[in-house]
């Protein structure tokens, strides 16, 4: 398979904006998750950002997306693009949330003053995660309101938001139609953000897909057993083909980390009018390793009767901790279940809830087999988060700033 000569392009919901299928993503390439000053920012780092910026504008990936906390990116893209011109560019920043929307709208213009703009095409509120965001975004004079000033005044052509939130919030904000487009999460590992692709389709939202790479099963660093489950393709080209399939994704990140990042991305690109020859005989295999690994009757109801993590004992999050040990063991997905698992406890709203850790002292067996008593798998769950325990605790992630692409 080749890249493609252009990347297509599909329209954006009601933004009208012709958005290739492949947006750059502005967490990987920078040089530091801190807001360097520029002296500190080093021209091997510039360098390879120039290369990773001019690979993407010859291919056609016109669309960077980048936030004001992911570190030194703002900064450091900002001082190229008089460098590497690109008349089709669509800029994309994030900016969080802010109960007090003087403190969202200095962040806002620090994001300007760092890329070097006087407008940007879209800007997305950073992390609508939690009820509390949406309700300090839409309240009167809440940073919605600022947004749109700034909008109005001609600096944001659309508004959007991103988020690791819950279907119901992204359900509500969706439904506000205050917002233009969407940054969330579904690729083939996690496809339980649909209801909000619908959603989103029905308010003719653009819906761009976050870290299909990384949050999708750190397809860069695959394990040998998706990899060949994953055969002919790459793990990468696998689930990209995946997403760009659906006709409710306009977009998908790609996050990298150099030019060589783009590669894979292009391949997949490339071979879209294949994709469903392509796809269903890796998806029949995914299935039936599955099937092998945890059998018909877990698969149908390993959800059913779990409290969500705010009224497990402890915070436990009972669904995201089956869903690892689900990958974990039909695919062998260790490394990124270990990250992720980790994540859990100390990502805050961004990654929320508590591992099984907590089952060293925090909370007892009594108490877990209450939480779990609705659940068909009562008497199996015990074992299953010990296992988990074993096998990926012990050691917190740090989230990294920005987390949200």
């Amino acid at each position: 398979m080749t890249a493609p000569s252009a990347i297509p392009c599909r329209r954006f919901g009601r933004t009208e904006l012709a958005m290739p299928v492949l947006s750059l993503g502005g967490m990987r390439y920078q040089q530091s998750w801190s807001d360097l000053p520029p002296d500190q920012i080093t021209a091997a780092s510039q360098n390879n950002l120039r290369a990773t910026l001019e690979a993407a504008v010859a291919a056609g990936m016109h669309h960077i997306e980048t936030a004001r906390h992911y570190g030194s990116s703002e900064r450091q893209l900002g001082w190229l693009f008089q460098q590497v011109p690109d008349p089709k560019r669509i800029l994309q920043t994030k900016v969080p949330p802010q109960a007090d929307s003087d403190l969202f709208e200095r962040e806002l213009a620090t994001s300007f003053e760092r890329l070097g703009v006087d407008r940007i095409d879209l800007l997305g509120i950073h992390g609508l995660n939690l009820p509390e965001h949406l309700e300090q975004t839409l309240k009167p004079a809440g940073c919605l309101a600022v947004a749109r000033r700034w909008q109005n005044d001609g600096r944001i052509g659309h508004i959007g938001f991103s988020s690791h939130g819950s279907i119901p919030l992204l359900e509500q904000a969706i439904a506000s139609d205050e917002f233009d487009y969407v940054n969330l999460h579904w690729y083939y590992i996690r496809q339980d953000n649909g209801p909000a692709l619908v959603a989103a389709t029905r308010h003719d939202m653009g819906v761009f897909v976050i870290s299909p790479t990384d949050k999708g099963g750190h397809l860069h660093s695959p394990s040998p057993r998706l990899s060949q489950l994953c055969a002919p393709l790459h793990p990468i080209v696998f689930n990209d083909l995946f997403c760009l399939s659906s006709p409710a994704i306009h977009t998908i990140s790609v996050g990298a980390a150099s030019p060589a990042d783009l590669a894979l991305h292009l391949e997949a690109v490339g071979a879209l009018e294949r994709a469903s020859e392509l796809l269903a005989p890796i998806e029949e295999r995914l299935e039936l390793a599955q099937l092998d690994a945890l059998g018909a009757d877990w698969l149908a109801s390993w959800r059913q009767g779990l409290p969500d993590w705010q009224e497990a004992p402890g915070q436990l999050n009972l669904p995201v901790l089956l869903w690892l040990h689900n990958l974990l063991e039909a695919w062998d997905l260790e490394g990124f279940a270990r990250a992720r698992y980790g994540l859990l406890g100390s990502g805050s709203h961004w990654f929320p809830g508590a591992n099984a850790d907590v089952l060293d002292g925090q909370v007892s067996a009594a108490e877990l087999q209450a939480a779990v008593a609705a659940s068909p798998w009562a008497a199996q769950i015990p074992a299953i988060l010990d296992n988990l325990r074993r096998r990926l605790g012990g050691k917190a992630v740090k989230r990294l700033m920005g987390e949200a692409a």
